[in-house]
């Protein structure tokens, strides 16, 4: 009757231990399990489990019956095996010759052990060991069953293994969508969303679960298409005809809180091996700046287009003119001529120098020539150079007597206040006075320029410090290209100041710059 009732445990522990591998997921204990039925069922005191990792190298995962200090001494002797391409060559023979070698030299009554190598997926994962102190061999039959037991915890180790990997990419699957910078949705093929990235939770102003379990046609609503189709036209049309299909829609999204957002949106399908349809992956970018850039564009070829015409137009209308051969001018008219044509050239000079800036601006690489600068000296000298070129107006300058110093790169301050005052004179056609003032303050110094034209509209002070803009009034009467207050902000802010218009002055306009004053000793 022995022989039966061996066979029934033998029977029962491996059921028992194929219910356990469906259903514990923590791996040592899965291990120790199969360890101490191992050493039960061969009459055994004490075991182990040596594992070798994916990368190479090995270590003791479980043990049966043997001492921690025995543990660790083993754990060194493993840690010094070489690695080797074919473990199953060098690695796991070496590692059964230490283990044996154990068992003949230690002093705890284990004269035997037996091992057996743990292999899945055709690769040599680990080794199960038993140590036991009865006299003579382990026999066939004793192998067979530790195989039985080896095998198991092969597919123990490799399950454990599968799950590892696929829990990691998971997790960087999950970093990878999370950190992207576009909105990502996945969703099922009846459109149902079921991830919503961080992204896309900030882009469309709600959380993430407020948005998963929803109907993409909740979500995607367009108030305006720029390009493409809708989702479910295109299905309706056969997309995706591949599994390298892709849809790109772009316009405007109607956000829950009733704004709008410029949104490009591309639609990829995630197709399983046999072609079938898993799920639908699209990724939202907003595009406000791409479409603000093309606005900047028009605008740009716009102004310049049009500030560069007429200069040109007079230079080659003055010239062609003067080169008649069927005339001869008087000496009035021809310096009259050259006085056009010098002027309209500084025009397009400036223009051309305005340009170069914004450029500079753009790149980060506006340099500054910082010195000492006496902003009375600096306005009194542009006023007077002003008054020769209006005789409608009146410029003067208020400033106070004991007006400091302060740290600035001249050049670039003439250049701020030779637009504001430039600007003062334009706008008021009628003439009367153009006033430069100056204010001391406990940190700082404050400079502005008064004139008494017809002012700044209120819908526009906003804008007025933008790169090409131009109030629609401006664009009618007089020239420019709406860089002189935007390269005016640029070189202010650059000294670590600010610049603005005064809205409490009701005739006429104020701008308004202010400078740090320099530490006082």
């Amino acid at each position: 009757m022995l022989l039966p009732d061996f066979r029934v445990r033998q029977r029962d522990y491996l059921l028992e231990i194929a219910r356990a591998l469906t259903q514990e997921l923590d791996q040592d204990k899965l291990l120790r399990r199969i360890l101490q039925l191992s050493a039960e069922m061969l009459a055994g005191q004490a075991g182990l489990i040596a594992l070798r990792g994916e990368d190479g190298g090995w270590r003791l995962a479980v043990s049966h019956g043997i001492s921690d200090q025995l543990l660790k001494y083993l754990d060194a002797l493993l840690a010094q095996l070489p690695e080797t391409q074919n473990p199953a060559h060098f690695e796991l023979p070496e590692v059964n010759r230490i283990l044996q070698q154990i068992a003949r030299q230690v002093s705890l009554g284990l004269l035997t052990g037996v091992g057996l190598p743990l292999i899945a997926r055709n690769q040599v994962i680990g080794v199960i060991f038993v140590f036991r102190s009865t006299k003579g061999g382990f026999s066939e039959n004793d192998y067979a069953l530790l195989q039985s037991f080896a095998d198991q915890a092969a597919v123990a180790v490799s399950n454990a293994q599968l799950y590892s990997q696929l829990r990691q990419a998971k997790q960087r699957t999950e970093a990878l969508l999370d950190s992207a910078a576009d909105g990502i949705l996945i969703m099922k093929t009846d459109h149902t969303i079921e991830h919503v990235n961080p992204a896309f939770a900030r882009l469309w102003g709600q959380p993430a679960d407020e948005i998963i379990g929803r109907h993409h046609d909740e979500v995607i609503r367009w108030s305006k298409l720029a390009h493409g189709v809708t989702l479910e036209k295109a299905e309706a049309g056969g997309w995706p005809l591949s599994a390298q299909a892709t849809l790109y829609v772009e316009g405007d999204l109607q956000k829950p809180d009733g704004g709008g957002l410029p949104v490009g949106i591309t639609y990829a399908p995630l197709h399983s091996e046999d072609g079938t349809l898993l799920n639908i992956i699209a990724s939202a970018r907003d595009i406000t700046h791409f479409r603000q850039a093309e606005d900047l564009k028009r605008t740009f070829v716009s102004v310049i287009s049009h500030e560069l015409k007429t200069p040109v137009a007079l230079i080659k209308g003055y010239v062609s003119t003067l080169r008649r051969e069927d005339a001869r001018w008087e000496r009035k008219v021809v310096e009259d001529s050259l006085a056009v044509i010098e002027e309209e050239a500084d025009r397009l000079a400036e223009l051309i120098e305005n340009l170069l800036d914004a450029t500079r601006l753009e790149a980060g690489v506006l340099a500054l020539n910082a010195a000492d600068l006496s902003l009375p000296a600096l306005a009194k000298r542009l006023v007077e150079r002003f008054q020769t070129q209006t005789g409608k107006h009146t410029l003067k300058t208020e400033f106070p007597e004991d007006f400091p110093v302060v740290l600035a790169d001249e050049e670039r301050i003439s250049q701020v206040l030779y637009n504001l005052i430039g600007n003062a004179i334009k706008y008021s056609p009628e003439g009367g006075e153009v006033c430069v003032s100056g204010d001391v303050r406990p940190e700082q110094v404050v400079v502005c320029v008064r004139d008494h034209g017809k002012g700044i509209a209120a819908g526009d002070l906003p804008h007025v410090f933008d790169r090409f803009y131009r109030a629609n009034d401006a664009q009618r009467k007089t020239s420019g290209a709406g860089l002189g207050l935007y390269l005016a902000r640029a070189v202010i802010e650059a000294h670590r100041g600010n610049i603005w218009v005064d809205p409490t002055v009701r005739e006429g306009a104020r701008v308004c710059f202010s400078l740090p004053r320099p530490d006082e000793k």
